[in-house]
Parts: structure tokens; C-alpha cells; sequence
């Protein structure tokens, strides 16, 4: 990996942590499209963006929990699923074609979009500050809201080397009545184990590159500094529409690299087709001029 690779990885990743503390996101949008734009696959662009989120959510959760803001507790519920489904996820990344993999990252993108604008919503009608609502639900239903909260995380964690936060938010607010800033913190700790847990397996299937991974999530950590501090006083409305046409974009460009992929799966399919008719058709010649030579 030369100097330039190393420029571009750092600064992607500063980006990508400005991102992420501006709209309180994981980075993992912008470092799959980021690595997969230097040539990588996308197994090892999913596996190398789960690395960098570890390193950016350790640290987050590290000052949250010096801060008195984090709850272990909540974690925990929250983990025991994810950490178990961020397995399947990427058992499943490792079955499914490339170009799969880039069209359902596009379809993420611009799910993300609706799960943004549902989040400041509700940041809207309900103060960060404020206690969560009291809920009626049954222990029951809890445990089964955790469930469905941790295990949908988890799995699109390993899936699409993402943080999960993006789902997880959402869910905690509507499933579980949390407030947003109280979901928000305990979505960073459970991305903690969700990231070893999907690092780790993409690490024994070897698809993590550990310099890249590394460098993605030094600069990470340099941007999360700079949005926490000066950023959040930009207009929300500006973030918004900002982040709805950057995900459209790379949306975009992800369905046309998923197009591209598959037009290469499909000729190369192709001419395996061809070549192995070919052979059935000179050994069908072969074995033709042996009958005849047999007949003489």
C-alpha cells in the first residue's frame, strides 16, 4: 500500500467520522464504497469497514462511560442477539454474489435515508433530555423487542460491515420507548460487540486488511473530535438534505457498480459455457471419427 492509498483511506475516514458524529451514525456508508473504490472485493471492503467502526464506537462508548452516560445493562440485552445474528450475517456475505452484495448496499443506502428522517422526527417531538415514556409492555414483549432490535443490528452489522446503529436507533425509540439520546449511547456499545463479533469472523475468513482497517479508523477518530465539537451547530434542516443526497448518490453509484459486477459475472459465465460445449462437442468428434476408424 503506497503513500497515496494511505491519504485517501485517512482522510476517508475522517470524513466518514464527521459523518457520523454530525448525524450520529457508524461510518461503515462511506468506508465500504470508499475501500471498494480502490480496487478491493466487497467481502474485504465489508470486513476492513467492520475494523475501522470498532475502533471509532471503543472510543465513543470509552467517553461515554467515563461520563456516567452509558448503561451496561442495556447493552448487554442489546448485544447477546446482535453478537449472535453478526454471525449469520457474515456467513451469509461470504454465499452471496458480488453484485448482490453491492445492490443490497445500495437498497441500505436508501433505506438509511427513510430511518434518518424517521430519527430527527422524533428527536423533534421528543426532548433529548427527557425521561422515556412509560410503556405498558410485558416483560414478554420486551424481551422480544430486544430481540428484534439487537438481532436486526447484528445481522445487517456482518452483512454490509456496518455498525448497525443506523437500525438499531429507530428500533430502540419505537420498540422499547427510549429517548433518542439514550439510544443512541447504548447503540454505540452494543456496535462495540457487534464490530468484534463481525471483525472477528471476516478476520478468520481472512477478508480483513489490517493497514487499511487501521488507517480508516485513525482518521475516524480525528473526525468524530472535530464534528462533536463544532459541527452539531450547523442548521439541522442543511444536514438533512445534505445526507439524503449523499446517500442518493452513492446509492446511485453502488447499483452501477452492482450492474457493472454482474454484466462481468454473467460474460465470464458465459464463456465458460461456451468453452466447456466446445470440449463436449470435440470429444463427441473424437469419439465419431473412433467409431469410424473402428468400422474400417
Amino acid at each position: 500500500m503506497d503513500l497515496w492509498h494511505l491519504l485517501f483511506l485517512g482522510s476517508g475516514g475522517f470524513v466518514s467520522g464527521i459523518i457520523a458524529g454530525i448525524l450520529g451514525i457508524g461510518g461503515g456508508t462511506l468506508l465500504v464504497p470508499l475501500i471498494f473504490t480502490l480496487g478491493y472485493l466487497p467481502i474485504e471492503a465489508i470486513a476492513t469497514s467492520s475494523l475501522a467502526i470498532l475502533m471509532t464506537a471503543m472510543f465513543g462508548s470509552f467517553q461515554n462511560w467515563s461520563l456516567g452516560h452509558l448503561q451496561l445493562k442495556k447493552v448487554i440485552y442489546l448485544a447477546i442477539p446482535a453478537g449472535l445474528t453478526a454471525q449469520l450475517g457474515v456467513l451469509v456475505a461470504n454465499k452471496i454474489a458480488p453484485y448482490l452484495l453491492l445492490a443490497g448496499f445500495g437498497l441500505l443506502l436508501l433505506l438509511n435515508v427513510t430511518l434518518i428522517s424517521l430519527r430527527k422526527s422524533l428527536a423533534h417531538k421528543q426532548h433529548p433530555n427527557s425521561a422515556p415514556k412509560p410503556t405498558t409492555q410485558s416483560s414478554v414483549q420486551q424481551t422480544t423487542a430486544r430481540l428484534t432490535t439487537g438481532g436486526t443490528a447484528g445481522f445487517i452489522a456482518g452483512l454490509f460491515g456496518l455498525g448497525g446503529g443506523v437500525i438499531m436507533v429507530p428500533l430502540q425509540v419505537i420498540l422499547l420507548g427510549e429517548n433518542i439520546k439514550a439510544a443512541i449511547q447504548t447503540s454505540l456499545g452494543v456496535i462495540v460487540i457487534t464490530a468484534i463479533f463481525a471483525c472477528g469472523s471476516h478476520a478468520m475468513s481472512g477478508n480483513v486488511l489490517l493497514a487499511e482497517g487501521i488507517c480508516l479508523g485513525i482518521g475516524g477518530l480525528f473526525g468524530v473530535q472535530l464534528s462533536t465539537r463544532f459541527l452539531p451547530k450547523l442548521p439541522e434542516n442543511m444536514v438533512i438534505f445534505l445526507f439524503r443526497g449523499f446517500m442518493g448518490l452513492l446509492a446511485g453509484y453502488m447499483f452501477v457498480k452492482a450492474w457493472h459486477s454482474r454484466a462481468i459475472a454473467f460474460n465470464f459465465s458465459k464463456r465458460r459455457l461456451c468453452l466447456v460445449f466446445n470440449c463436449v462437442r470435440e470429444v463427441l468428434k473424437d469419439g465419431d471419427r473412433f467409431i469410424r476408424q473402428c468400422d474400417r
